[in-house]
Parts: structure tokens; C-alpha cells; sequence
């Protein structure tokens, strides 16, 4: 210790101790202080919280281990992309609904698409029944896709869409639309989620194997580093891990073991690292601890790019840069006093700027009650357009950056979560520990943990647990027509019985031989749908090769 931090530690312990002495009269309103991850808060953090080289830990913007930021100048040169997460009913009204979002001044679409759509069933189909158009849009052919996308420049709009198991499907049908209108694959911007991992640890919402989802995966990796080469493959995501119940640290962990799980299958598929990692992008929650997110998203950024460094050997900076897309938290908003989720939300996008996100989605405040209003998501997208454009908070890099309390935090996370990757590996690695149920285990217990906090009255929500009020019913809610369905299926007889049967019959054929071979699968897929083959018949053939999993539950 130098001899300035040994002089500063003999003043902060006297100051300690006169404050403890008076702690008798005037009690602190807890016993003790944590983050939602448990981590202790001290009452004041100084320059003695705060070690390690400068250029190692943190450097400069742009300079790698990129705790401070991937680009040098930040939103100085350009905002993060405002998305507004969107989709219902059909792909008519889903249409409407992104051409009234641009007209806001929204940068980028983000594609929600209903249950059966995201396990692979036809609206038709007996497991449809009741989910057609709920919770998000229907699509069951190229048809769907090219009036949900009709009078949308492709080469000039980014699209993220939310979408794992069918990925390889969608970004086909994505593609397809794109070519009829003359804009070329190459031109195309966006990302699929297409992270499966998450699937069988969180969401659910999975058709086959890890093993051939894994290969499905790759397979996009391979072709759109060649025929797409400015989408990203991939967007693993701890969004849902922490929707399911996991603590900060928890979401963070998960999600880089997942990553480096596709990372290895790439590589094993015989892809080389950096010719598909600068395409690999994250997705992650913003919740309600304000510095704690911010510092999880910090050391989110330093933890990814010695993995690929160290690990992996990246010489490409790309491809050790996080890239990381961010959502408000859902699980947080209440469907009491829906008008403080406004706020919720507004410090949660707040959290998200402040620790650098690349492209924000704001949730609405009715969405604990409905799919969001005009009204509730206009409100959401004039959230973010307040901090980018009116409170100052974009005009320096890394604002918070040199803060003691963040700076402790962030190495903090850091530690426990290279403590969580270590457990991982020593298991066998994301898919095996999956198998096992250890992250769903884990999860688990905090989300018991929580809620247990939340019904004892330890931690506050308001309007929940305390500062409740009488309320009346709420109003002008957004319900999707029941119609949706049986539009959907008079539209799938009409499809199946003008569309040329042979044709979608030899693509299906040609995608069923290529799938019991090692074929890169995205041209077979990409045939299929050109055919106007439906999702339930592509996704019928995959499962004829590679089985359906089932979960097994672990206690």
C-alpha cells in the first residue's frame, strides 16, 4: 500500500468509527445492505476500493478489454438503435403496427412472433388452438412474411427478431422477402436470437435436441459469414434467465457459458474464430437495481473479451467486442398502478445507456396487463428518445466510469461470475451442466429467494407490498381478434391448394436428405421456403431426422 492509500486508510477507519459510535442514536434503516446478487454495499466507497492497472482493467473506449465502451466516441457518434419489441394478431395489423413505430422516430424493427410460430406449428395445427396471434404475430409461410414486411425498405431498416428454435426458418423467409423486392442478402442488417441454450434452461419454447440444434446454429453461422455477412448469427441471451429468476451475476455467467459453448461448436464444425465471432451479439435485462445493472454490463464486456482472447486466441477486436442489445425488465412491472411502471422502465433504459448498450427495447406499462396500446408504447419510445436527446447523459463516454462504488461492483460481478464459469467447466461445459439441470437449479433458488423477499416485505415494490390504493379496472387495453385464427388457417387452405405442391414436396425431400448428411442446411431451408412450404412442414421433416426433446425435470 502506498504511503497516500495508508494515510487515506487511517482517515476513512476514523471516520468509520465516529460514525459507528453514533449509530446507537441514529440507527441506518438496515442492519445490512446488498444488491439483488447479494453482494455487500458498504456504506462509501473511496480510491482504496478501487486496484489494478488501468490499461488491464479498464483503458480507454474502443481499447480492449472494452469495459469502458466498443467504440471510441460512443453515442457522441450514434445513438443506440431505439427498437420497440412488436407483434400481434396478424401480419397485417403487425405491419401497421411497425409503420406506426418509424413514424415516431424508431431506428430499428423488432419482431415478436406468436407461440405456435416459435415451436414450429402451422396455425392450424391442434396445438395452435387458443395461441394463434397472442403473443406476437403469426407467420406460417414466405405469404405472412411478405405482408409483415410490405412497404418496409429492407436495406435501410434493422431487423431483430425474436426467434430460436425455427431460426434457421425465419431468417430464410427473411431473406426471400428481401430478394423479391430487389435488396440483396448482403445489404440486410439485423439479428436472430437463434440461442437455444436458453431455451431448455429458461423459456422453453424448443423443438429438437441440443445436438442438432446445435449443428442448426452453426450451420447460420457458416452461410451468412458468406452470404449475409453484415447479420448477426446470434444473440445469446440472458434476458430470459433473468426473467426466469436468476440474480445479475447469475445472467451474466449463463449466458458467456452458452456463448462459449457456440463459440467451441463452430470451431469443432471447422469455422475459424474470426470468421464468425464479429457476428455474435448479447441480449440482456436492465432490471431495478440501478448501479448494480450498470456494473453488470461493464464487466459483461471485460469477462467476453478475455474469453476470446485468452480462450479462444481471437485476433480480430471484433470479435472480442460485446455487442449487446438490452430490455427492460418485465418481471417488474405490476399490474398495480401500471403508471409507475413508466418509471420503472425509465431508470431501467436509464442503467442500460449508462453501461453502454448497443440498441434498447422499453417495455410499456400496461404490458403486465395486455399487449402494449399505441398510447403505453408510445410513451415507452419517447422514454428513450428523452435520455438520448434532452438529459445530457450521452455527451461523455462512460459517464460513471472512475466511480468508486461502480469500479468495485464491476470487479465484484467479474470475480463471481468467472467463479460460476469455472463450475460450468468443470461439469462438462453449458450443455452438459444443462442436462443436468444445475443452472435451472440455481435459478431456481433465487427466484425463490426473491419472491420470499418480496412477500416478507424486505424488498419493496410499490403499489404490491406496500403503498397500495384502491383502483378502478383498467381500460383501452389492446385484445387480439379470436377472428386471427381462422383467418390464419382459410389463408393456409388457400396457400396449400394454389401454391405448386410438387415443387414444395421435392424441397422438403432435398432438406430431409441433406439433414442425416453434414450439409450446411440454410440453402435446403431457404429452397423450402421459397416453395412456399409452410413452418409446421420444414420443422416436420428436421424432426423426422433429429427426434423432439424432452425435458426432464430436476429437483
Amino acid at each position: 500500500m502506498s504511503n497516500n492509500n495508508h494515510q487515506l486508510k487511517e482517515k476513512f477507519d476514523q471516520w468509520q468509527s465516529s460514525i459507528e459510535a453514533k449509530l446507537s442514536k441514529h440507527p441506518e434503516s438496515k442492519s445490512s445492505y446488498a444488491t439483488d446478487a447479494g453482494i455487500p454495499v458498504s456504506r462509501l466507497y473511496t480510491p482504496l476500493d478501487v486496484s489494478g492497472n488501468y490499461e488491464e482493467q479498464l483503458n480507454f473506449p474502443g481499447e480492449y478489454p472494452y469495459t469502458r465502451g466498443i467504440q471510441p466516441t460512443m453515442y457522441r457518434g450514434r445513438l443506440w438503435t431505439m427498437r420497440q419489441y412488436a407483434g400481434f394478431g396478424s401480419a397485417k395489423e403487425t405491419n401497421e403496427r411497425f409503420k406506426y413505430l418509424l413514424s415516431l422516430g424508431q431506428t430499428g424493427l423488432s419482431v415478436a412472433f406468436d407461440l405456435p410460430t416459435q415451436i414450429g406449428y402451422d396455425s392450424d395445427h391442434t396445438f395452435a388452438q387458443g395461441e394463434v396471434g397472442k403473443v406476437g404475430v403469426a407467420i406460417d409461410s414466405l405469404e405472412d412474411m411478405e405482408i409483415l414486411f410490405d412497404g418496409i425498405p429492407l436495406n435501410k431498416v434493422s431487423t431483430s427478431m425474436t426467434i430460436n428454435a425455427p431460426a434457421a426458418i425465419l431468417l430464410a423467409m427473411y431473406i426471400a422477402v428481401a430478394e423479391k423486392n430487389g435488396v440483396d442478402a448482403g445489404q440486410l442488417r439485423g439479428t436472430i436470437q437463434n440461442d437455444i441454450l436458453k431455451e431448455y434452461i429458461a423459456r422453453g419454447t424448443y423443438i429438437f435436441p441440443p445436438e442438432p440444434s446445435m449443428r442448426l446454429i452453426t450451420d447460420i453461422f457458416a452461410y451468412c459469414s458468406e452470404q449475409v455477412p453484415n447479420w448477426n448469427t446470434i444473440s445469446i441471451s440472458g434476458y430470459h434467465i433473468r426473467e426466469a429468476g436468476a440474480t445479475a451475476v447469475q445472467e451474466v455467467a449463463f449466458t458467456l457459458a452458452n456463448a462459449i459453448a457456440y463459440v467451441q461448436s463452430a470451431i469443432n464444425a471447422g469455422l475459424e474464430v474470426d470468421q464468425f465471432a464479429p457476428r455474435l451479439s448479447f441480449f440482456f435485462n436492465a432490471h431495478l437495481n440501478f448501479f448494480e445493472e450498470i456494473a453488470k454490463f461493464r464487466s459483461a464486456r471485460r469477462i467476453w473479451a478475455k474469453i476470446m482472447k485468452e480462450q479462444f486466441q481471437a485476433q480480430n477486436p471484433k470479435s472480442m467486442m460485446l455487442r449487446f442489445h438490452t430490455q427492460t425488465a418485465g418481471c417488474t412491472l405490476t399490474a398495480q398502478q401500471p403508471n409507475v411502471n413508466i418509471l420503472r422502465v425509465a431508470y431501467q433504459a436509464l442503467s442500460a445507456v449508462l453501461g453502454g448498450t448497443q440498441s434498447l427495447h422499453t417495455n410499456s406499462k400496461d404490458e403486465a396487463l395486455a399487449l402494449p396500446s399505441e398510447e403505453a408504447v408510445t410513451i415507452a419510445l419517447r422514454t428513450q428518445q428523452v435520455i438520448g436527446y434532452e438529459i445530457g447523459v450521452t455527451e461523455t463516454v462512460d459517464p460513471l466510469g472512475g466511480a468508486y462504488f461502480v469500479e468495485k461492483m464491476t470487479d465484484e460481478i467479474e470475480e463471481k461470475v468467472w467463479e460460476y464459469l469455472k463450475k460450468i467447466e468443470d461439469k462438462g461445459g453449458a450443455v452438459k451442466a444443462i442436462n443436468d439441470g444445475y443452472q435451472q437449479r440455481e435459478i431456481h433458488s433465487s427466484a425463490y429467494q426473491y419472491q420470499k423477499a418480496v412477500e416478507t416485505g424486505e424488498k419493496v415494490v410499490i403499489g404490491v407490498n406496500k403503498f397500495q390504493v384502491e383502483e378502478e379496472p383498467p381500460s383501452g387495453l389492446l385484445r387480439v381478434d379470436p377472428r386471427v385464427m381462422d383467418e390464419q388457417k382459410a389463408k393456409l387452405q388457400a396457400l396449400r391448394s394454389s401454391r405448386d405442391n410438387a415443387r414444395v414436396d421435392a424441397s422438403l425431400a432435398k432438406l430431409k436428405e441433406a439433414a442425416n448428411t453434414n450439409e450446411n442446411l440454410m440453402p435446403y431451408i431457404l429452397d423450402a421456403v421459397k416453395s412456399y412450404a409452410t413452418i409446421g412442414e420444414i420443422t416436420n421433416v428436421l424432426k423426422e431426422v433429429f427426434g423432439e426433446y424432452q425435458q426432464t425435470v430436476s429437483l
